[in-house]
């Protein structure tokens, strides 16, 4: 169960990386401005780590745990974060990117999740970080890399609030 549940999130990740790069085209045809490329790479670097750290700590512990309800509970919790994620790329549509771009004087989104959040992606992938982990008791990757990625993120959210002049 484990390997399915790590392809098909890396098989998402990287479909999600193909539409960024054809946005990234869209938005740069429109004059976008990139925000943010010095810290890029190191979130490139920690998304490919997370995934290296999940396996890596799953192949070298102990095979004794269960696949348990708490575990299930996690798995469901996940489903409803992947539903948030795509309600995320519907609401930004051709805006959405893993990249922080601006199109100059363009409008803010303010529908679907942004209605209600400045950040709702940064908030689903930090749930995400913790959750993926979770659902196979990888409790050290669930750890390191939450607090690794709440570094990243107090980066990158300043960075992306800058660019979109977000008090």
């Amino acid at each position: 169960m484990f390997y399915i549940v790590i392809v098909i999130v890396i098989l998402q990740r990287l479909f999600e990386l193909v539409i960024a790069k054809r946005n990234e085209k869209w938005l740069l045809e429109q004059g976008a401005v990139e925000y943010g490329k010095e810290h890029y790479r190191f979130i490139v670097l920690l998304h490919t780590l997370f995934f290296i750290s999940m396996i890596a700590e799953y192949n070298f512990r102990e095979r004794d745990i269960e696949f348990n309800v708490i575990n299930y509970l996690f798995l469901v919790f996940f489903v409803f974060l992947q539903i948030m994620r795509v309600w995320v790329l519907r609401s930004l549509g051709k805006y959405w990117n893993t990249k922080i771009l601006r199109i100059p004087d363009s409008g803010l989104i303010k529908t679907g999740p942004y209605r209600y959040f400045k950040h709702p992606n940064y908030i689903i992938v930090v749930c995400e970080i913790f959750v993926i982990p979770m659902i196979f008791d990888l409790y050290y990757t669930a750890i390191v890399f939450s607090v690794l990625n709440a570094i990243m993120l107090s980066v990158r959210i300043r960075s992306e609030n800058e660019a979109l002049a977000i008090k």
